[in-house]
């Protein structure tokens, strides 16, 4: 199961989160709106550390340009698109970013008929964040009904988000579908935006990781 810790920005909760056994992803949040935006011109991280982690990038509705420099200067190795992207927008970053590089697309599900928002985006990406509906984007601290994702019939494999917590252990193992490749945990194992609590981590990783 891949794991996502999304929102980090202080170095040395990195340095300690990424001392968690088993975490594959890491989140960078490049929107300005965010609590846990990361308003830094340089990696918050010694990239030797980060060798066997994935550097995501999460953006909203931003200018290519933004995205490239930001890519080339963290070093990331997936680009978050998080707003109202479309696929010609993704298929122009594509030929702009570096070779390899790899997309999450995020949609918000309310009910069915936000998974057909999917289609467009089928071979583009590398997994899909299914995501609760907010005003805002992203850190809710809020599930959505899984339910919904019964109805899923496309080819990408797919991660959840939205108020995954300490508690969310037994609703994870009775969750079934075929495509459900991992999580993205955030704001309820924080202490404070972009604080990761890592105690709670920890314990939770391992937990979810014996499924």
């Amino acid at each position: 199961m891949v794991i996502k810790i999304c929102g980090l920005r202080e170095p040395n909760n990195i340095r300690e989160v990424i001392a968690i056994q088993e975490i594959d992803l890491i989140g960078l949040i490049f929107y300005k709106k965010s609590p846990r935006y990361v308003d830094l011109n340089e990696p918050p991280f010694d990239p030797d550390e980060l060798k066997n982690i994935g550097k995501v990038g999460v953006f909203v509705n931003e200018q290519a340009e933004v995205i490239v420099d930001k890519c080339l200067k963290f070093g990331l190795d997936y680009i978050q698109l998080h707003g109202q992207e479309t696929p010609g927008y993704l298929l122009d970053l594509k030929q702009i970013l570096p070779p390899g590089t790899k997309f999450i697309k995020a949609f918000s599900i309310g009910s069915e008929v936000d998974l057909s928002l999917t289609s467009g985006f089928e071979g583009l990406c590398e997994y899909f964040l299914f995501d609760t509906p907010a005003k805002g984007y992203g850190g809710s601290g809020i599930s959505f009904d899984w339910k919904i994702l019964g109805s899923y019939a496309g080819t990408t494999p797919f991660l959840i988000s939205g108020g995954i917590g300490p508690d969310s252990i037994v609703s994870l193992q009775n969750f079934k579908h075929h495509l459900f490749a991992g999580v993205d945990l955030n704001s309820r194992f924080e202490t404070a935006p972009a604080m990761k609590n890592t105690a709670l981590l920890s314990d939770f990783v391992q937990h979810l990781k014996s499924l």
